[in-house]
């Protein structure tokens, strides 16, 4: 039964998950509920004993690398968006893997109170998940007072872009990919395979549209029409999203921006979906090379200055643009 929950959860959802990722988790679940093998949580051991999730193991070790960089609002905090998001740790990131919303955003605001933390680092490698939690999540990230920085390392595709997207900066690996800006869903009708196996369900329900989109039976066209409803209103949240973060218009998201498929790492770059190419590592140098007590309204400086200034998307130019504030902050 618990896995029969988890297959019908996974398809009802809406997912911002890019589509070369879901057959891939079609088959896990079909597998484990095949098996009936209830999924369990993975725990890994620490330095210390200590058993730890798969997220918070994540961030500890990327922290340790980071390093510190010393003085007051000085150090850099990373932040995993590692595999399938979803909105609460649970049987999905327990079955398959992944992070939530809950515990980035957990991250997020210990940093954010941190007074030794001037920057945050988002180390995405994502092919996206649920659109559930990210919307408010990506809000979090876009008021974030502390420059937040993402790297693509190297995917960061549908929910994994929504969020990236809303840092002050977003780099790219070389070999990296962004995009796959979208929504869908899936209905699956089972009533042709049950009719051979002699198998007739009976829905017993009250509320007109109360069972609306059951397997047991052909979508009817007007619980289609919703249900593309739906998804064109998650849609359009993930373009103002994007817009917003990157300082673009509406349209340059919808008709510029891939139109649903990933890019490559000078593809994004053309297309002005981040602002660089780089490995993390270097992402991490230049962050440390600008350390110093952060200012407050540098990101929001920096998402005007690329709304108004069309010269700040071009490469090389964000560190002129990072100069240029650093010294007005000075007076």
């Amino acid at each position: 039964m618990e896995n029969q929950t988890l297959w019908a959860s996974w398809f009802s959802t809406p997912w911002a998950l890019n589509r070369e990722h879901l057959a891939q988790h079609a088959a896990f679940l079909a597998g484990r509920l095949a098996s009936d093998s209830p999924a369990r949580p993975t725990l890994e051991p620490s330095a210390n004993g200590e058993r730890l999730s798969a997220f918070e193991a994540r961030r500890r070790e990327l922290n340790a690398a980071s390093g510190p960089v010393g003085g007051a609002r000085s150090g850099i905090a990373v932040i995993p968006l590692f595999g399938t998001i979803v909105q609460r740790a649970g049987m999905m990131t327990q079955a398959c893997g992944g992070t939530s919303c809950q515990q980035v955003d957990l991250a997020l605001q210990a940093a954010l109170k941190d007074d030794t933390i001037g920057q945050i680092l988002i180390d995405v490698d994502s092919p996206g998940g649920s659109v559930y939690g990210v919307e408010e999540l990506a809000d979090q990230i876009h008021r974030a007072d502390k420059p937040v920085v993402a790297c693509v390392n190297s995917l960061a595709a549908s929910a994994g872009y929504w969020l990236a997207s809303q840092a002050s900066e977003i780099y790219i690996t070389p070999g990296g990919e962004a995009g796959s800006i979208g929504v869908w869903m899936a209905h699956e009708d089972w009533s042709a395979a049950m009719e051979k196996r002699g198998i007739r369900t009976t829905l017993i329900s009250a509320g007109k549209h109360k069972v609306e989109g059951n397997p047991y039976e052909p979508l009817p066209a007007d619980a289609k029409a919703f249900l593309q409803s739906r998804t064109e209103d998650y849609y359009n949240a993930f373009v103002k999203a994007v817009a917003r973060g990157r300082g673009v218009p509406v349209a340059d998201v919808r008709k510029g921006m891939g139109q649903g498929r990933v890019l490559g790492a000078q593809a994004a770059l053309e297309a002005r979906m981040v602002d660089g190419v780089m490995t993390i590592t270097e992402v991490v140098k230049r962050m440390r090379r600008g350390a110093r007590v952060a200012n407050p309204s540098m990101a929001a400086s920096m998402r005007y200055l690329r709304a108004n200034d069309p010269r700040t998307v071009v490469p090389g130019s964000l560190a002129a643009c990072r100069r240029m504030l650093d010294s007005m902050s000075r007076y």
